[in-house]
């Protein structure tokens, strides 16, 4: 896929701009998304995909649904993926995707866990999407810059601890792995997240970045999957087990207060432009 063709995606995903992540993308090499693309295409082996954010009491519908996507992604790639989240993602996920709860309690426990986990299935990638990241306070604060410490359980152990690419996707700059961007962050209305990692990818809504990378793979592949579908139907069971809309709050299958069906709008058009390339 031409360079040109993926920057262009790249910039779709941030056309509404309404939280800066143009500025952040600035401070970004060109390309990210389809080195995550490529990185997904490539390895073998375990991959861990971390997200939840939690709001008005459940969790979005942004991060959970891109995680799914992402799932069926490393599973046609050859990936075994586990979803890692809090005890309300994993309840909603678990009758059909591998999960497993975050660990909690003191730094040093989770740090043990993780390491545990790790001996025990070593993780090829690891990703997150949509995942509250710490500030340099060590507290966890959302958009509005409410306090959610409480309500988050660390995952940075599971970055700092991996031997393997790592890939993190926000659409804010609070997000888990945001602080490869610290600088630009710095220019932003917000507490920052400080953890790192290897590729950072940006756009309006977390979950359109994992669209993006699946519409990327399946073009290259020259396969024409049904994403839009797919869309519809994970945010309508996400919303059915609980989930809500990170921005109104309300139960419905829409993300962080766009119209439903923005993403799949969005999705179509990216699908158009990487196939017309496929096509050339």
């Amino acid at each position: 896929m031409a360079k040109e063709t993926i920057e262009a995606v790249e910039m779709l995903l941030i056309q509404n701009d309404h939280r800066g992540m143009s500025r952040i993308r600035q401070a970004l090499n060109p390309g990210y998304l389809g080195r995550a693309a490529e990185l997904l295409r490539t390895k073998r082996g375990t991959a861990y995909i971390v997200t939840g954010f939690p709001v008005a009491g459940s969790f979005e519908t942004d991060g959970p649904a891109g995680a799914m996507a992402l799932y069926r992604l490393c599973e046609r790639n050859h990936l075994r993926p586990t979803i890692l989240s809090d005890p309300a993602v994993t309840h909603c996920l678990s009758p059909t995707y591998r999960t497993k709860e975050l660990a909690t309690g003191t730094t040093e426990h989770i740090r043990q866990s993780v390491q545990d986990l790790y001996q025990s299935a070593p993780p090829a990638l690891l990703m997150s999407i949509e995942r509250p990241g710490a500030a340099m306070d060590g507290k966890y604060y959302n958009m509005s810059g409410t306090d959610i410490t409480s309500e988050c359980a660390p995952a940075e152990p599971y970055f700092e601890l991996a031997a393997c690419p790592t890939i993190a996707i926000g659409d804010g700059g609070n997000e888990l792995g945001m602080g490869k961007a610290i600088e630009a962050l710095k220019g932003l209305d917000i507490h920052p997240a400080m953890s790192i990692c290897d590729e950072l990818l940006v756009a309006d809504v977390s979950n359109w970045a994992a669209y993006a990378i699946c519409a990327l793979a399946y073009a290259q592949s020259g396969a024409i999957p049904d994403l839009g579908a797919d869309i519809r139907n994970d945010l309508a069971f996400l919303v059915k087990s609980g989930a809500v809309d990170g921005v109104t709050g309300k139960p419905t299958a829409t993300e962080d207060g766009f119209a439903e069906g923005a993403g799949n709008v969005l999705i179509d058009h990216i699908i158009t432009l990487l196939y017309q390339e496929c096509t050339l």
